[in-house]
């Protein structure tokens, strides 16, 4: 095995080019990865503000309450009011 040791422009010349290229494929990943999230991004803001989504929610958060709502009603409603609230202590502007 021969080992060549090169000094000087020459090795200067090829450690850039191998840098040059280290850099290039971290460049082009990170723009695959950029473009990937502002994609996503606009995806997703077009999916949560249109009406389907909006459809969707509703009727999930109807059928939840629906579902709840004769229970709250039978505990939450009182027999019986109490008497009204004077208005002469209420101020006057």
């Amino acid at each position: 095995m021969k080992v060549i040791i090169v000094t000087g422009t020459k090795a200067f010349k090829n450690a850039s080019l191998n840098m040059r290229k280290i850099l290039d494929i971290i460049t082009i990943v990170t723009g695959i990865l950029m473009l990937g999230i502002l994609g996503g991004g606009f995806f997703t803001f077009k999916y949560v503000t249109s009406e389907q989504f909006k459809a969707k929610i509703l009727n999930e958060i109807m059928g939840n309450v629906s579902n709840l709502m004769p229970k709250v009603l039978d505990k939450g409603l009182p027999d019986m009011t109490g008497p009204s609230v004077p208005t002469n202590s209420l101020p006057k502007f």
